[in-house]
């Protein structure tokens, strides 16, 4: 916790918002003074700007000296952005002059020693955007000892404006004494790279406070989706007596939002209309759109939208988001389409939400429409457009955006780095995705999440444990990364594994972790371990998760425990149609034809519309149990629906015919679509002729499926199997001989025992495991027991 005796600082100036009418004031103002009466002013009192001993005046005249070369500068940064200035002897092109002459004419006269001249010839030279000037007459400040609070300030904010986080940091480091405001500048740079642990520490090291200063380290949390964070930091600014602007309520709306905190969302939105700030402040009503939707009233968002007097174009965009989460994807673009104003936040909500739903090549299509209107992307737009290219395996469509970001000087931001790496991965370039990262000054725990998951995709887990163990700070989503890549790579046993040691490490898993956990629970048919997971998923309250309930059912009928798969599924508050097909394919495959077939009705009538998956499962369940009609008609009904066959598809089709003895139609089948057919089709035929003896038949399949899959061992175990039930013991000695010959071994069995949440594993012909002298003993004795 932050101590509470922070001073609260004097609130700052009133501020006109921009475009506002000026308040009115008793007294007409002045006109400003132009450059050249200023100058006529310097002359008057006899000094030379072009060198000479200058004479001494008097301290009062010194110092109106000192505010007439002030104004002069102040005059010329206030001209610098207009295309003349005000009476005719300066074009704008020779103010820069006027600014270097003054300064020489300082330097000479000892006027840059006076705080205010140098703070005027710093804002000068950034006007002009002479930057190596600036830095010079700042380090005639220091070394004259004129260097105020403002100049530093203004020098930290110049070099984060510039993007030079480096060098702000270094000054800022080196300043004799800090203010809240360049605490304020350094967190919100820090929070904007990703360098969040950097922004906290500066964050806990800061002895003062400011409205500006919470509400930076407020956005800068959401901005990394820390929502909890975010919300802390509000708490902790409540506490210091610092009262909240509209600036903050908005970001701190964001964060319940993202934190899934709605109720105290309405409880800020009360104190905002508390506060008279609700009313007159735009960015807060739009915030209430987009609290509704969240939480799932896109009624009350509409009506908050066609309540408002005044709409920009956040307030459509939040709209755009309404029609998006609704589904309707086609109304989203009307509303994009009818925007009085578009930016690159209006297409970048429309891209996010494709990409979301699964649309990627209109994301990737929408994209391309942005850049045509003139829109700059910004760093969502990037994140979102790069993630339809992963999803798409789409390479050439990424790279052109990867020089995009390198153009626009994004590429180092760690957000885009990371849909960067991801891309990188999925579509098979690791070495590029390595260099992206190793070309990142500054890494954040996404990007090497990123980077785990990257080689957990592409069955690198060696690579992907190493970058984990380097890994400076772990969250969830990094635990997530390891764990979800052994379950996805088939290493259940060290997915187990990781699950205890995240949960030693005081991490909270989610819905993510523990659907991996409980698929390695069903591989393993590990009922213990998946009653444990359950009971830590009751425990978090996230039983209610359709992801979390789908992955228990499953789990559950894979272990064989059918009672508590079926209860488990119809207890979810929703089930979709992923939840009702993992029910039915646990029940065909142990064996339940009549009630998976009653299952399958029940979806039809829930309303639920069966996808390819589902119909995979039916057809596979047919295949095992014999069902031929029933195979038959549920292909039929499929091409009804409107789904295309996939080869897996056709592959239960050939078994369930290879199984009923019609082998002649399952060849048929597979001839008829070439093109479709794989390697298990083939195997499928092959075994069915060895249980029927059909060697004409055999041996095309064998040899068809040799050419699919060479290094595919079941053809010539199969092939050799059916010769040796045939009595062709000749033919299948050839077999194995020939495949000694190019080197190919049948995969070896594989058993494994679970003792003291211990798993061993064991395979045919053990060679190498630490245990197996002790392991062959225990079965002499066995066996000696049992043969004596």
């Amino acid at each position: 916790m932050r101590a509470a005796a922070r001073t609260k600082p004097p609130g700052p100036p009133r501020r006109r918002a921009p475009g506002a009418q000026p308040v009115a004031e008793s007294k007409p103002a002045k006109a400003r003074p132009p450059v050249t009466l200023l100058l006529k002013s310097l002359r008057s009192f006899k000094f030379r700007l072009a060198g000479g001993p200058p004479l001494a005046p008097t301290p009062k005249a010194f110092k109106s000296y000192a505010e007439t070369c002030a104004s002069i500068l102040r005059l010329c940064s206030a001209d610098a952005a207009s295309s003349s200035s005000n009476p005719s002897t300066f074009s704008p092109s020779t103010l820069p002059l006027v600014v270097l002459s003054v300064h020489a004419h300082a330097l000479v006269s000892g006027l840059a020693a006076d705080g205010s001249v140098a703070s005027h010839l710093l804002t000068a030279y950034a006007a002009f955007a002479r930057a190596a000037d600036r830095d010079r007459a700042f380090l005639d400040c220091v070394s004259s000892g004129a260097a105020s609070s403002f100049s530093y300030d203004f020098m930290v904010r110049e070099y984060v404006k510039a993007g030079d986080i480096a060098s702000a940091r270094r000054l800022f480091d080196g300043m004799p004494e800090r203010s809240v405001v360049s605490y304020t500048t350094m967190v919100d740079a820090l929070m904007k790279r990703g360098a969040v642990r950097d922004a906290v520490e500066l964050y806990r090291q800061c002895p003062l406070c400011s409205v500006p200063f919470f509400t930076a380290m407020i956005a800068g949390f959401v901005l990394n989706e820390q929502y909890k964070d975010a919300l802390g930091v509000f708490h902790e600014m409540l506490s210091c007596g610092v009262n909240p602007n509209e600036i903050t309520l908005v970001s701190v709306i964001k964060a319940c939002i993202g934190a899934g905190e709605f109720d105290l969302a309405m409880s800020i939105v009360g104190l905002a209309m508390k506060s008279n700030l609700f009313e007159k402040n735009l960015g807060l009503r739009n915030s209430l759109i987009t609290l509704y939707l969240r939480k799932g009233e896109p009624g009350a968002a509409r009506r908050m939208f066609d309540e408002m007097e005044m709409r920009d174009v956040v307030s459509w965009t939040a709209l755009l988001d309404v029609y998006a989460e609704l589904g309707d994807l086609e109304g989203a673009r009307q509303v994009l389409d009818t925007m009085p104003e578009r930016n690159e936040v209006s297409w970048g909500t429309l891209i996010a939400r494709h990409e979301q739903k699964g649309n990627a090549k209109e994301a990737v299509s929408l994209y391309i429409q942005m850049l045509a209107d003139g829109c700059r992307p910004n760093i969502s737009c990037f994140s979102s457009v790069l993630g339809a290219c992963a999803s798409l395996q789409d390479l050439s469509s990424g790279a052109s955006i990867h020089a995009q970001t390198l153009k626009m000087a994004f590429s180092s931001n760690v957000f885009v780095s990371s849909a960067l790496i991801v891309m990188y991965c999925k579509c098979k370039q690791l070495p590029d995705a390595q260099r992206i990262f190793n070309s990142l000054p500054r890494k954040n725990t996404v990007c090497w999440n990123s980077l785990i998951s990257g080689y957990s995709y592409n069955a690198k887990m060696v690579e992907a444990e190493k970058l984990f163990t380097k890994l400076p700070a772990r969250n969830a989503a990094s635990w997530n990364s390891i764990i979800s890549g052994y379950a996805q790579n088939r290493q259940f046993v060290d997915a187990l594994k990781s699950f205890h040691a995240m949960l030693a490490s005081g991490h909270t898993p989610g819905e993510i972790t523990f659907s991996s956990v409980l698929l390695a629970c069903a591989n393993l048919c590990s009922l213990e371990n998946g009653k444990m997971a359950h009971a830590k998923i009751i425990k978090l309250g996230v039983e209610e998760s359709v992801f979390v309930g789908t992955a228990l059912s499953d789990m559950y009928a894979k272990s064989g425990d059918l009672d508590s798969s079926k209860r488990v599924f119809y207890e979810m508050p929703k089930r979709n149609d992923v939840a009702w097909t993992a029910m039915i394919q646990g029940l065909a495959e142990n064996g339940f034809a009549e009630e998976f077939i009653l299952l399958f009705e029940d979806m039809i009538s829930a309303g639920i519309t069966p996808n390819e998956h589902t119909f995979l499962a039916i057809l596979f369940a047919c295949s095992h149990r014999g069902l031929l009609e029933h195979a038959m008609h549920y292909f039929k009904m499929m091409q009804a629906c409107g789904i295309s066959p996939k080869a897996k598809h056709y592959t239960c089709m050939v078994d369930v015919l290879a199984r009923a003895g019609r082998l002649a139609e399952a060849e048929d089948l597979l001839l008829s679509l070439e093109s479709k057919s794989e390697a298990n089709s083939w195997a499928a035929l092959l075994s069915a002729c060895n249980i029927y003896r059909n060697k004409e038949i055999g041996e095309r399949a064998a040899k068809r499926l040799q050419e699919l899959d060479k290094d595919n061992t079941a053809g010539y175990v199969l092939l050799s199997n059916m010769y040796a039930s045939c009595g062709k013991w000749k033919d299948a000695a050839e077999m194995r001989i020939l495949m000694k010959g190019i080197n190919l071994k049948k995969d070896g069995g594989c058993s494994w025992v679970q003792t003291r949440g211990q798993y061993q594993a064991f395979f045919s012909w053990e060679t190498k495991h630490p245990l197996l002298l002790d392991v062959y003993e225990m079965l002499d004795l066995l066996t000696w027991e049992l043969t004596a």
